[in-house]
């Protein structure tokens, strides 16, 4: 990883989080919603290059039991230098740390990013399950 690039341990501020994820094609979220939602993330990690956020991850859920891994992205322009694995480790330093015998780590995988998470030991669930989402 660049040496210019700092790696911070919270969640970004709402506007920016939401460019982020948008620029990397994920999808757009109405603002309360990431006002509500970012103050409840378990552990977040941000990558900057000096003040621009060029990469993120979070985990959510109970703390406990479930643990659900989301907004992995990097901004398009900083992809193909290994941000997203660098995100991936700092995620799993924190879930090697807090979690326990029996939680349950899951993320939906949008392809071909199931390549980098497969690194980290994930797997698909199928055929003893599968993946179900409803949007509002």
């Amino acid at each position: 990883m660049n040496e210019r690039y700092q790696i911070k341990y919270q969640t970004p501020d709402v506007d920016i989080f939401n460019e982020l994820r948008t620029e990397a094609g994920l999808s757009s979220k109405e603002r309360k919603a990431i006002e509500i939602g970012l103050p409840n993330t378990l552990f977040a990690v941000t990558i900057y290059d000096e003040d621009t956020l060029i990469g993120m991850g979070r985990v959510v859920g109970d703390g406990g039991v479930v643990f659900h891994v989301v907004d992995i992205v990097v901004k398009p322009s900083y992809q193909g230098q290994g941000l997203g694995k660098r995100v991936m480790q700092e995620i799993m330093n924190y879930l090697d740390k807090h979690t326990y015998k029996g939680s349950y780590v899951s993320l939906i995988a949008d392809i071909p990013a199931d390549k980098l998470y497969e690194q980290f030991g994930f797997r698909y669930t199928t055929p003893n399950s599968v993946g179900m989402a409803r949007m509002y």
